[in-house]
Order: C-alpha cells, then sequence, then structure tokens
C-alpha cells in the first residue's frame, strides 16, 4: 500500500519527470496522427466520405460516453504493489501499438466495408487510448501534492509530447511519401504508423519503469461509485474544466484536420513551391547535395516535383508552429503561471490563440510568409496553456479532497479524458460535415464554395470554439490563494493520516 508523505518527501527528481513525460510522447504520436491526419487519410487515402469519417470518429465518442467512467472506476479501485495507475501502463502498451496499426491500415473492402472497417478499428483504438491515457494522466496527479513540483512535471511532459507532435507533424507526410511514393499511398502509411506504434510502446514501457505514486486516498475512505458521481457532479472546478477541455479538442480536432485540406486545397502551390526554393529545400534529381540537404533528404523533406510541395511544406509549417511552441512551454508556461496563476496565464493566451486563428481567414492564399507568421504568433500564444491543463486537473482532484475528504483522482481525469475524446471527435466530425456541405471531393480540383467551406474549417469556426474555451475559465474558481490554500491544508491532513 502506498503510503501519504509530507510535503518535503514529495520533491520528484529531473530523472523521474522525463521518465513520466515520455509516456506522453508515447501516446501523442498516436493522438496527433488522430488529430491531424485521421480525417485526411480516411477521405484521401482510404476513399470514405468526409460525412461518413466524420460520423466514425463521433461513433467512437458516444461509446467513450461508457468507457471511460469506468476506467476511472477501474483504475481508482485497482491495488498493486505498483500503485493504482502505473500497472495500466504496462497492461494497455502492447494493444495500443496493435490497435494504433489497424486503424491505419486499408483493406480492400467496398464502401460499405471500409467505414464498418474504419468504425470498428478507430473505436477500439479509442477505448485502449482510454485504458491507457487515464491512469496515466490520473498517475501525474498522484506523483507529488506540491503544487510548483506538479507545474514543472507537467511542464517537462509536455516538452516531450511537443516533441512528439513535431515528429508526427513533420515527418509523417514526408515519410509516407518517401516508404509509398506519394502522400496517399496506402504503404507508406501502414509503415509510417507501425514506426511511430514501435517507438511508442518502448517509451510506455520506460514510463512504468522510471515513475513512482505518492499520494494514496485517505486511510479507511469508502469507494462507493455513487458517491464519486455525487462529488463530481458538484464540483465547481471539475464542470469548468469539462467544458474548457471538450472546446478546446474539439477546436485543435477541428484545426488540425482542417488544415491538411487547406494547404492540398487552398495554399497556392506555385507560391509554396517558390517559398520552399527560397528555403533551400528544392533539389534537382540526380543532382549532388551538401550534408544538410542529404539529411533532409533522409527524412522526405526535399522536394524534387511541384506535384509533391503539400507533403513537405504542410510538414515545414508544422515543424516551425512546434519549435515555437517547445520554446513558450520551456520558457513561459511555469514563468507566467507562477507570477500571475494558471487560470489568468490560460485565459489570456487562448484568447489570443484565438484571434491569430480566426486571422487564417483573411490571408491570401499566396501569402506563404504571412501564413506561416500567423501560424508562428498562434503557436506561441497556445504554448503556456498546455502544459497547465493537466495541472489544473491535479488541482480539482486535490479540490475535491479538500471538499469532500475523499480523493477519486482517476474519476476525475476520466471525464477530462472522455471530454478530451468528445472534442476529438466532435470537430473530426465538424470539419468534415462542414466541407462536404460546400462541396469538397478528394483528390480533385475544388470549387470555389469546397474553398470556402475548407477556409471557414481553418479560421472562423475554431476562432469562436477557442472563445467558449476562454469563457468556461471564468467560470473555475482555483485562484493562486486558493491553490495555495489547498496544498497546505491537505499537508496538514495528510500528516495526521
Amino acid at each position: 500500500m502506498i503510503k501519504n508523505m509530507n510535503t518535503n518527501s514529495q520533491k520528484v527528481s529531473f530523472g523521474e519527470k522525463v521518465g513520466y513525460s515520455l509516456g506522453d510522447g508515447s501516446a501523442n504520436l498516436i493522438f496527433q496522427m488522430m488529430m491531424m491526419f485521421q480525417m485526411f487519410f480516411y477521405t484521401d487515402v482510404f476513399g470514405i466520405k468526409a460525412t461518413a469519417a466524420g460520423m466514425i470518429l463521433l461513433f467512437a465518442r458516444v461509446f467513450d460516453a461508457f468507457v471511460d467512467p469506468v476506467v476511472g472506476i477501474l483504475s481508482d479501485r485497482t491495488n498493486s504493489k505498483w500503485g493504482k495507475y502505473r500497472p495500466w501502463l504496462i497492461w494497455t502498451a502492447i494493444p495500443f501499438a496493435v490497435f494504433f496499426v489497424l486503424a491505419f491500415t486499408t483493406p480492400d473492402l467496398a464502401e460499405r466495408g471500409k467505414i464498418i472497417y474504419a468504425g470498428i478499428s478507430y473505436t477500439l483504438l479509442m477505448s485502449i487510448y482510454s485504458f491507457n491515457n487515464t491512469p496515466y494522466s490520473s498517475l501525474g496527479g498522484v506523483m507529488t501534492s506540491d503544487i510548483k513540483e506538479r507545474t514543472s512535471i507537467s511542464t517537462i511532459r509536455f516538452i516531450t509530447a511537443t516533441i512528439a507532435t513535431f515528429v508526427v507533424q513533420g515527418l509523417t507526410l514526408p515519410l509516407v511519401t518517401k516508404f509509398g511514393g506519394s502522400p496517399v499511398s496506402s504503404k507508406g502509411w501502414v509503415l509510417t504508423v507501425t514506426l511511430f506504434a514501435v517507438i511508442g510502446l518502448v517509451l510506455m514501457v520506460i514510463t512504468f519503469f522510471s515513475t513512482k505514486e505518492r499520494i494514496a486516498p485517505p486511510q479507511n475512505q469508502k469507494t462507493p461509485i455513487k458517491q464519486d458521481l455525487k462529488d463530481i457532479i458538484s464540483n465547481t472546478p471539475w464542470k469548468a474544466m469539462f467544458v474548457l477541455t471538450l472546446f478546446l479538442f474539439t477546436t485543435l480536432a477541428l484545426w488540425g484536420s482542417s488544415m491538411s485540406y487547406y494547404f492540398n486545397y487552398v495554399v497556392d502551390n506555385n507560391a509554396l513551391f517558390a517559398f520552399l526554393d527560397k528555403a533551400g529545400l528544392v533539389g534537382i534529381a540526380n543532382t549532388e547535395m551538401n550534408v544538410l540537404k542529404t539529411f533532409l533528404d533522409a527524412f522526405g523533406l526535399i522536394v524534387y516535383e511541384p506535384e509533391k510541395v503539400f507533403a513537405v511544406g504542410f510538414s515545414l509549417f508544422n515543424m516551425i508552429g512546434q519549435i515555437v511552441t517547445l520554446v513558450g512551454v520551456i520558457f513561459l508556461s511555469q514563468f507566467l503561471s507562477n507570477i500571475f496563476g494558471k487560470r489568468n496565464v490560460f485565459i489570456i493566451c487562448l484568447a489570443l490563440t484565438a484571434v491569430f486563428t480566426g486571422l487564417f481567414f483573411v490571408v491570401s492564399p499566396t501569402n506563404i510568409t504571412g501564413i506561416f507568421a500567423l501560424n508562428i504568433l498562434k503557436s506561441l500564444a497556445y504554448a503556456p496553456t498546455i502544459p497547465l491543463l493537466w495541472a489544473m486537473m491535479g488541482d480539482v482532484a486535490d479540490h475535491s479532497e479538500w471538499l469532500h475528504h475523499r480523493r477519486a483522482t482517476g474519476f476525475v481525469f476520466a471525464g477530462i479524458v472522455f471530454a478530451l475524446k468528445a472534442g476529438l471527435g466532435i470537430g473530426g466530425a465538424i470539419c468534415g460535415a462542414i466541407i462536404d456541405s460546400f462541396g469538397f471531393v478528394a483528390n480533385a480540383v475544388q470549387t470555389d464554395s469546397a474553398i470556402h467551406g475548407i477556409k471557414l474549417t481553418a479560421s472562423i469556426i475554431p476562432a469562436v470554439t477557442f472563445f467558449i474555451g476562454v469563457i468556461a475559465l471564468f467560470f473555475y474558481p482555483i485562484s493562486k490563494a486558493l491553490n495555495e490554500k489547498l496544498q497546505h491544508e491537505l499537508n496538514e491532513r495528510r500528516k495526521l493520516s
């Protein structure tokens, strides 16, 4: 049984923080693929209509409404020599990798068969995501009760997550093209995803062996499920975070899905080719290249033909955004939150993110510099919020324990993971429904109406849903002062337990 320790014994070593962060690197290899490329994969590679693809994503979310609470309940009631949450990481590591590959495999089926296969494989992937990520996220809430340590853990976690995001968003299309000869090659997709799945499996195993749980529920705590549910429903901070997470990930999925279409069908190909040529990312076949170009070419990041500019251009766009995000996470998130508090930083930065997102509607498709500049501003504004979401959820679990003298970390995080995945499905469904309604046809020259629909999903609509998240934060009551009070009083209680 894990015993509660005082605050001084809950300092977490840098090595353990890095080990914990690798689990989110693993999860993001999968999550970013789903958020950025699942819709594009279904429509342009597997050959499913956009509306049907969107409904597949939404169906999996409905199914998750039953899975996520079950995972939270089971993990809170798990008792092992490894703790409550750690064992789930090792139990789910292999199935997670297998279902990831299956979700990006393209069996030769009729249209109805493709929809059924995609629906089953995606739902299985999302279910195993719950069984892995809810305990993983909960683990971050029981490694320490020290609020500064918790923010530090989240910051390092999201540095690794950002690196994984950089890899997925930056290298997926170039690797697919390199392995399969085209961004829509089914062979290229399955080989790329298999590579990511193996890396993710290794990272998750390392996380299991390098972390430790330090906070246990109060001794003799009774665990009625009804009480867990009652505590959550009456928890104002949790409800605010649920709404924030739902709309935040609806927006990220909507914007992420739409940007692959935006670059493929809206951005001017000739202007993008000229931009990449100035950046030194255009090569001539069968000619000798310098060391840097040879290195970039090994990852498929050199363009030889204007027709293949989409893969490299979109990858460069994503990689620059993730580099800026990484800088923001490292240098701004903890610094700003220590001064102003998590909630205030989140409100300002998310509002700025919404503004910069909306401006993608007015930038010209030939203004490649402007498109990249907007992405840099958006990424810098959003970066400080990334670690704060999960650090704030640990604070919500503390708040619930403070109020009710009961701790149900897994159940608290299960609801938020459900909101995250619901947002993922809703965002994808919105993207698919909108571009389909405006006349989108995969792998074809788009009409003006279809272009307009894609631009809306890449700008105005996600800007609005970002702002709904801002509104939700005004109902989150855990200020910096209250957070410090919670930590002090809970530590005093734990000393007596």
